[in-house]
């Protein structure tokens, strides 16, 4: 599975922005997928998750209420909604996929990676 995040950039305190994660080699639907995080000088952070049908989504404390995990199989693609942002969500956010359908907040689970795409929110 090919990964490739799109989205990224500099946004305003209180601004929006969308991430996109388009997945290529395999079927898509039997993965579960997740969004991860990583600021500088921190571990990389869990996000959000969805499951494989898109039914089951689980979040990190931090951004519920303010970010929506969604996926498209028949584009291959998730996406991360994240409305409400503020400086302390600036990281470069990874996508990645599981070989497994259920979704999970654990790195260690997920096979594969995308380079990642750099978000910045300016106070």
């Amino acid at each position: 599975v090919q990964l490739v995040e799109s989205g990224g950039g500099l946004v305003q305190a209180g601004g929006s922005l969308t991430l996109s994660c388009a997945a290529s080699g395999r079927t898509f639907r039997s993965n579960a997928m997740g969004w991860f995080r990583q600021a500088p000088g921190k571990e990389r952070e869990f996000v959000a998750t969805i499951s494989g049908s898109g039914v089951i989504t689980n979040y990190v404390e931090s951004v519920k209420g303010r970010f929506t995990i969604s996926r498209d199989n028949a584009k291959n693609t998730v996406y991360l909604q994240m409305n409400r942002l503020k400086p302390e969500d600036t990281a470069v956010y990874y996508c990645a996929a599981d070989d497994m359908a259920a979704p999970t907040v654990d790195p260690q689970q997920y096979d594969y990676w995308g380079q990642g795409t750099q978000v910045t929110v300016s106070s």
